[in-house]
């Protein structure tokens, strides 16, 4: 089949979303984002999809309904989910809509009707768990599209790959035990740099959490200490996931894209530049290209420096569009 292009997904209740004064989940990003991508000239070339809300059932797919009522609520009172995660009245639609962001991208790359799609999304998706929210994170945007796929669309093999510096716990919670869905995550770990008595955020990530039972050895975590520049990325992905990506086959690639790797970012210590986010980009595309038929998911997840976020964002945008509408190899 013929595939489209590169689409790109967002929508305005995203601004809406608040998670408090001076936090660095604010609405900011997604502006210096889209403003970045106009300028760069990707926003026009690109298709651009609505989102959906996604239902609670879809929630469900991966939350349990106590979750999912605990943020319903939470979000009808204002209150904090956890002390990082704090949720507003409107954030209730702005999350069902981001998650509905990757269930809308998922069926036009199902359908053949786009390539690659990048969603600008808030909340964030990728610490929150079954059963519990937390990290800036609702409801686990990636890990709902990816069951999404498997169960309305009959994808059989899906790859997530992290580089958001924050390790994935939810993500990793979510698919631990079960073979079909292969994590692969770089992040920083160790002790934080701010606070040596306390592991980076979130504390999980570890070489040796590699999932259990039917999901044995399809987790890839690669730690990384503070000041990784891009050497070790790219050794990480050339030599060490790649190899496992293209030995698992996902029939679809998804991408939990965040960029506070990037050597400005304010939470972090790693080392990264915005080109490094585009060479990373093309590779993770050249394998979807080898095993997929070049069909890319991504969800925005971290990165809060303004000016590196918007930076890195178009650099990622510019490699996922780079030749979507051409004839994918393999």
């Amino acid at each position: 089949m013929s595939r489209g292009g590169f689409a790109l997904l967002s929508h305005p209740a995203y601004l809406k979303h608040l998670a408090g004064p001076r936090h660095p989940e604010r609405p900011q990003r997604l502006i210096a984002i889209a403003e970045a991508l106009k300028a760069s000239g990707v926003w026009d070339q690109a298709t651009h999809l609505t989102p959906r809300e996604a239902t609670e059932e879809e929630l469900a797919l991966c939350h349990t309904p106590e979750h999912i009522t605990q943020v319903r609520e939470a979000c009808a009172s204002g209150r904090f989910l956890d002390p990082d995660t704090r949720a507003c009245r409107e954030s209730w639609e702005a999350a069902r809509l981001a998650v509905g962001a990757g269930l809308t991208a998922a069926d036009a790359l199902v359908s053949g009707s786009v390539k690659r799609a990048f969603c600008l999304v808030r909340p964030p998706g990728h610490h929150a768990e079954s059963q519990r929210s937390m990290g800036f994170c609702l409801f686990n945007n990636i890990a709902i599209a990816a069951r999404y796929l498997q169960r309305r669309h009959g994808v059989k093999r899906i790859a997530i790959v992290d580089f958001d510096v924050h390790h994935g716990n939810g993500t990793q919670e979510i698919f631990y035990h079960e073979g079909s869905v292969m994590y692969c995550s770089t992040h920083q770990y160790g002790p934080n740099p701010l606070n040596p008595a306390l592991p980076f955020y979130p504390g999980t990530g570890s070489e040796d959490e590699m999932g259990r039972d039917d999901g044995a050895y399809t987790t890839i975590n690669v730690p990384m200490p503070p000041e990784t520049g891009s050497d070790m990325f790219t050794w990480a992905y050339q030599e060490h996931i790649a190899p496992k990506l293209d030995q698992f086959k996902p029939e679809m690639l998804l991408i939990s894209a965040g960029f506070d790797a990037h050597r400005d970012d304010p939470l972090a210590s790693l080392n990264l530049s915005a080109e490094d986010f585009g060479a990373l980009t093309g590779l993770l595309v050249d394998i979807a290209n080898r095993n997929c038929q070049g069909r890319v998911l991504s969800l925005l997840e971290g990165g809060y420096h303004l000016q590196a976020l918007a930076a890195s964002a178009t650099a990622h945008a510019k490699a996922l569009a780079a030749s979507a509408s051409g004839s994918p190899s393999g």
